[in-house]
């Protein structure tokens, strides 16, 4: 250890993150001390790594860190998340932020602060490549001012922001490819909650607890798309068509448009939605390039509407991961079995049931008659604490009736999963 070069020690320090593992292995000798001073580059204050935080006032916590953070020089990323710690006063915080600035490429901060700061005024923006901020607010954007010519991720968690200043932050960011958007307060200066993003170089979008009447997102670059937990009156995705993931899950949206950006997707997973899949099924048709497709808890706005697997095998022949689960309506099921198609490319077929019922092992049959290829096979269920002796019986026979199947399938490995 003693011949490593103090660059390399200060290396091994950045390495443990938690501020107060690197204090104590700093103190290992007089060249551990000198690495921590200049050399390290990565210093992490997280409430969660050492209960003594907790136990500790919040203006000595301050001066904990303030002491920390001052005796290093060139820190690159500083992660500072204190989520069960009462406010912070702004003086310190904004004195943390002036020393890094020069220097920091990375900052994560999740720290309530009284009076609120402007964080955008003060941290780097010249050499900042991630900002993640939590509990915080932004107001008065000014993307002629602050610019933030190399940030590639962009997260925003419980932060209070306009529209307006969210898509001036965007147009302050030209080389942006990340953006996490969590449980945001939208400030809206018009009645109707609309909110229209644009940037050319996003790649990855993620977007949890909204609630809009209008979301317009125009990214000719983008990739995968996530919406969870969102109530959307409409959606629309303006893009070139470079999108190949898109996720859906939990969403309550009326008018989804993902324009002409379908045509190169290879995952579309969707769950705890409700659907008219003629206007989806529209939508997805083009993307020959589909490899896993999963629909779970798809509910379809019209009652007498099913789903034949022969259109899904026709449509997406590139298909190897299939996930379904299916909603019995009397003597149908959701996803009907239809014709002699064949799911050529599928080697990972996951199925599942909300109500079980005999007719969920004739379906399951009937699927793996489809699949030749088929490698693995995942059963899904829902199982009640409190089962009824029928129900006990269904799901009796439905696992004799399994073993028997797969008798025939030696060569698929099978896994079942209760809820």
């Amino acid at each position: 250890m003693e011949s490593l070069p103090v660059e390399v020690v200060g290396n091994i320090l950045s390495r443990l993150g938690a501020a107060r593992d690197v204090v104590i292995a700093s103190a290992t000798c007089r060249k551990w001390q000198n690495a921590w001073r200049k050399h390290l580059h990565t210093l992490t204050f997280n409430s969660n790594d050492w209960p003594l935080y907790h136990e500790l006032s919040t203006s000595r916590l301050e001066i904990l860190i303030t002491e920390t953070i001052f005796q290093t020089k060139g820190l690159q990323c500083l992660s500072i998340i204190m989520d069960d710690v009462d406010e912070f006063s702004a003086a310190p915080v904004i004195a943390w932020l002036m020393y890094t600035r020069e220097t920091l490429r990375q900052l994560h901060y999740n720290v309530r602060t009284t009076p609120n700061i402007n964080m955008l005024e003060k941290c780097g923006r010249q050499k900042l490549e991630v900002l993640a901020l939590s509990h915080n607010t932004v107001t008065g954007v000014e993307p002629c001012y602050q610019k933030f010519p190399r940030l590639r991720s962009l997260s925003l968690s419980y932060v209070s922001i306009s529209a307006l200043d969210l898509s001036l932050l965007l147009t302050a960011c030209p080389k942006i490819e990340t953006l996490n958007l969590v449980s945001l307060d939208i400030v809206m200066s018009d009645p109707q909650a609309m909110m229209d993003l644009s940037s050319n170089s996003l790649k990855d979008i993620y977007v949890e607890a909204i609630s809009l009447d209008k979301f317009i997102l125009e990214a000719d670059s983008l990739e995968k798309l996530h919406l969870k937990d969102c109530t959307l009156e409409v959606f629309e995705l303006v893009g070139k068509g470079m999108l190949r993931f898109l996720k859906i899950d939990d969403v309550s949206v009326i008018h989804l448009d993902i324009g002409e950006s379908a045509e190169n997707l290879e995952i579309v997973d969707v769950s705890n939605f409700t659907i008219m899949w003629a206007k989806f099924h529209h939508m997805i048709s083009r993307s020959s390039k589909l490899k896993k497709l999963r629909l779970w808890g798809v509910v379809f706005d019209d009652e007498d509407e099913f789903v034949y697997i022969e259109t899904i095998a026709s449509c997406f022949p590139l298909l190897s991961h299939l996930s379904l689960n299916y909603d019995l309506r009397e003597a149908a099921l959701q996803y009907g079995l239809q014709g002699s198609f064949v799911l050529e490319n599928v080697i990972v077929l996951e199925l599942g049931w909300t109500v079980i019922s005999d007719f969920f092992s004739m379906w399951v049959s009937g699927i793996l008659e489809r699949c030749p290829r088929l490698r693995k096979l995942v059963i899904h269920g829902v199982v009640s604490e409190t089962k009824t002796h029928e129900e006990c019986q269904t799901l009796a026979n439905f696992t004799s009736s399994i073993v028997r199947l797969m008798r025939k399938y030696l060569h698929v490995e099978v896994q079942f999963e209760y809820e």
